[in-house]
Order: structure tokens, then sequence, then C-alpha cells
């Protein structure tokens, strides 16, 4: 049994036209400790996938598995930075990760130091400044600061670094690598950056085209940890494993899969045809 597992996750939407299958018989299974990212094209149910791993989706079929029980609502074990910072505006950046610690801390005497988790993604100077005043990338470090704040066992990351200039990307990558690397929180991190995959992660799970879209292929990350972005660019792999997933981004992505979800929905349309 994995910590961390997805089994059959099938997302459909109901709409004017019929039902809109999202993302069909994903399944994963995802180890303590472990970096994954989701790697797609856009609008392929990346998103999807980690909001029903969070608890903010439900899924129609299947579903998350954590420690060999489902789970279908949010919790404390996980938490998630979206691709916007989503800060409070009338809190400073330590109010901010403060209010958010301050929810699983019971005990007032167990209270959490906010600047901790400030300083360990390098933004504690910022620590008493309103998000107003503070840069996209500093507001996105508070943010993953919140979350972290949490203590999560599983840290659910959403394209964190999609609204940001390749500089200001590049050093938050290698903030939440150091993060990773001295803490090891389980990382789920959802992408489309095959470059920002390939540099952070342990796994890449490559997922086809939607609609329907489901997982095409994974791919065993094989450069050494601790990492280092010239060291990994430098790697005789790097380019081989590149070609790999822009490969099947081009050419495979889209692949036609059966299930026993096609006959759920299609007994269901002739349902609605009947009525």
């Amino acid at each position: 049994m994995r910590p961390l597992e997805i089994t059959a996750l099938t997302k459909v939407f109901e709409t004017p036209s019929g039902p809109f299958v999202a993302v069909k018989d994903v399944n994963a299974q995802i180890d303590q400790g472990e970096f994954v990212c989701l790697l797609g094209h856009s609008g392929c149910g990346k998103s999807t996938v980690l909001s029903i791993l969070a608890g903010l989706e439900r899924a129609t079929f299947g579903g998350v598995v954590i420690d060999g029980r489902e789970v279908v609502e949010p919790g404390p074990e996980r938490a998630m930075v979206f691709q916007s910072p989503c800060l409070l505006p009338w809190l400073s950046a330590r109010g901010n990760v403060q209010l958010a610690a301050d929810r699983v801390t019971r005990a007032a005497a167990s209270k959490v130091d906010a600047r901790w988790y400030l300083d360990l993604v390098g933004v504690g100077d910022a620590a008493d400044q309103l998000p107003g005043e503070l840069s996209l990338g500093t507001q996105q470090c508070v943010s993953l600061a919140r979350a972290l704040s949490l203590e999560p066992r599983f840290l659910l990351l959403d394209e964190p670094f999609s609204m940001l200039d390749s500089l200001t990307r590049f050093d938050l990558q290698d903030a939440l690598l150091d993060v990773w690397e001295k803490h090891r929180r389980t990382v789920v991190m959802v992408t489309h950056d095959i470059d920002e995959a390939l540099y952070l992660a342990d796994r890449l799970i490559l997922m086809t085209d939607g609609p329907e879209a489901g997982v095409g292929e994974t791919l065993a990350v094989p450069f050494p940890r601790p990492r280092r972005r010239a060291a990994v660019l430098a790697h005789p792999d790097y380019h081989t494993c590149r070609r790999r997933v822009l490969d099947f981004l081009n050419h495979h992505a889209r692949q036609a899969r059966t299930s026993v979800v096609d006959d759920v929905l299609r007994a269901r349309r002739l349902d609605l045809e009947n009525l």
C-alpha cells in the first residue's frame, strides 16, 4: 500500500449538450517523500486531478486513497499552492502565514512562528509588508510559506510559477527544491513546462489530451540529488529525456481508451434520450 494512490479517477461534468468527461481512469501510486509532476498540454485535466487530490472537487468515479482510506474532502495533511498567490490583502505576509498555521494549531502553547516559514522560503525580510507592496514572486513565496506552515504530508502545487518571468521562476524553483531536499514533503505538482518538470521531479506522469484525458506514460527522472541546474542541463541523459517527453506530447498525447466508464456514460445517454 502506497501513502497516496489515485485509483480509476474519472471526472464527468454535466453540460447542456450532455456529459463531458474531463479525465478518465487516472491511476497513479506515489511514495512518501516523492516529488511527482503531472505534465501535459493545457486543458488535459491536470488541475482537475489536483483539485480532486486536494478535496476541492469530488471524483465521479474512482477516487483518492491516503494510507488505505478514501478521502473526498480537504484535510490538514494536504496543502495546496495555486497559480496566483491568493493572499488576503489586508494582512501582512506574516499575518497570512499565521492565519493558516493557527487553523491547525490547537494549543496556544504550541503557536507556530510564521516568520520561520517565511525565512525558510527566503522572504523573511518581507514579513511585515502587505501583499500589495510585494512583487508577484515574493507573494508566491509567501503562499508557499503559508502552505508549509500547515506541516502537510502532501504539498500540492498547481503551476505555481506559471505567472512569473523566467528569472524569478528559476529562483523560486531553486527555493522549492531547497525546501523539499531539507524536509522531503511528498509533492504533486502540475506543470506544462518540460524543463521545470525534469529539474524538480523524481518522476513525470504524462497526461494524454482531453477530453477523456488519462495517464499515457510515466517517466523516471534519472538525475541524481541534490540537484543543481547546470549539472542537470549537462547530464548526458537530459536531452534524451526531454526528447522523449516532447515526442509523447507531439505524437502520442491522443490515445483512445475504452473502459467500464464508457458503458456507464453510454447507458446514461440512452436514459436521457428515452426521457
